[in-house]
């Protein structure tokens, strides 16, 4: 049995729970949302971030929604000016040109990997996926496909041995998951994308590593190029 402690010792010793919270995970938490809310398209390009509005939505002061915006303005989700204050980036035609070149690199690899070490029950799941996604298409469920499609994604980045290319496709994935959404919009790119990618399922079956980097480069391309020919659409709509 332990001895009682003396008198006083327990007023002097350090509290089992300081019943603050912790700042650094509270902008954890913050910077999360924020994040997951530019990601998914609930906070849109160009979108001013009301630092008042902001910190009542999310219950918290304004001292971690700033520590939260200095963070995401270094992933480029984010960007303060002295006029505007915080706003949502969005993505100019450099920009995505920019993101593509390294998504080619990056994916390319994990293709070539994929051909190179996929399992069978790997090989099995993207032909699973291809198949749900022309059901998806042929339905004309378009949000369901879109799901698939980055699904699919997901599944080719898996097969990534190197951690330092997977370390560099986990700090894009944030704006390929956003300008994938910002895609979903181009009549017929999703579509499009499903045959796309039953050919380099294709390819990875074959274990022909060259072809399925090939293919996975082309169908960036594609995707590329779609969102840029919509961008200039839009551009001169509104110079009319």
């Amino acid at each position: 049995m332990m001895a009682d402690l003396p008198r006083g010792e327990a007023t002097d010793a350090q509290p089992v729970f300081t019943a603050r919270p912790d700042r650094r995970k509270m902008t954890d938490w913050v910077t999360e949302e924020l994040r997951e809310a530019i990601i998914e398209l609930r906070l849109r390009p160009g979108d001013p971030l009301r630092e008042a509005a902001l910190a009542e939505q999310l219950g918290v002061s304004k001292t971690p929604l700033r520590e939260a915006f200095a963070r995401l303005e270094q992933e480029g989700l984010v960007e303060t000016t002295s006029f505007k204050g915080a706003v949502v980036t969005g993505y100019s035609e450099r920009d995505l040109n920019e993101i593509y070149e390294l998504r080619t690199l990056l994916e390319g690899a994990a293709a070539r990997a994929a051909a190179e070490h996929a399992t069978s029950e790997t090989l099995d799941a993207l032909r699973h996926v291809v198949e749900r996604s022309r059901e998806r298409r042929d339905a004309g469920d378009v949000v369901g496909l879109a799901e698939l499609l980055g699904r699919f994604d997901l599944i080719i980045y898996a097969q990534v041995t190197n951690e330092r290319i997977g370390a560099l496709i986990d700090n894009l994935r944030a704006h390929l998951t956003r300008i994938g959404k910002l895609t979903e919009s181009i009549p017929g790119r999703v579509e499009a994308s499903v045959e796309e990618h039953a050919a380099i399922v294709e390819a990875i079956g074959a274990r022909d590593p060259n072809e399925t980097e090939r293919l996975m480069r082309v169908h960036i391309q594609s995707v590329l190029a779609d969102q840029l020919a919509t961008r200039a659409l839009s551009e001169e709509a509104e110079e009319e």
